[in-house]
C-alpha cells in the first residue's frame, strides 16, 4: 500500500472538495509551503485535464511527464493512446 504524501491542507479546506480537488489543493498547499517534491507527489494522484497535459508536454516535453509520473488517461482519451509520442 502506498503511503500518501505529507498533508499541508487544513481539514477545513478539504470540506466540499472532490477527491481530485483534494489532490490538487494538497499540491498547491505543498507548493506554497515550499515543498516542491511533495507538491509533485500530490499531483501524481490528480486527474489533470487533457489540455493541461498537452500544454505541459509542449513546454516541458514528453519525458518530463513520464519522469514526473503524471496520470495521462484524460489526454489518452482526447488525443489517442500514443499522444505523448505523436504531438
Amino acid at each position: 500500500m502506498n503511503e500518501m504524501p505529507k498533508s499541508y491542507l487544513p481539514d477545513a479546506e478539504r470540506k466540499g472538495l472532490t477527491q481530485n480537488g483534494i489532490y490538487l489543493a494538497e499540491s498547491m498547499a505543498a507548493d506554497e509551503a515550499g515543498d516542491e517534491e511533495t507538491a509533485w507527489a500530490w499531483l501524481r494522484y490528480a486527474e489533470l485535464p487533457a489540455h493541461t497535459l498537452l500544454s505541459m508536454k509542449k513546454r516541458q516535453g514528453a519525458d518530463f511527464i513520464k519522469k514526473m509520473g503524471l496520470r495521462t488517461e484524460t489526454a489518452e482519451a482526447a488525443y489517442g493512446k500514443n499522444w505523448l509520442e505523436a504531438y
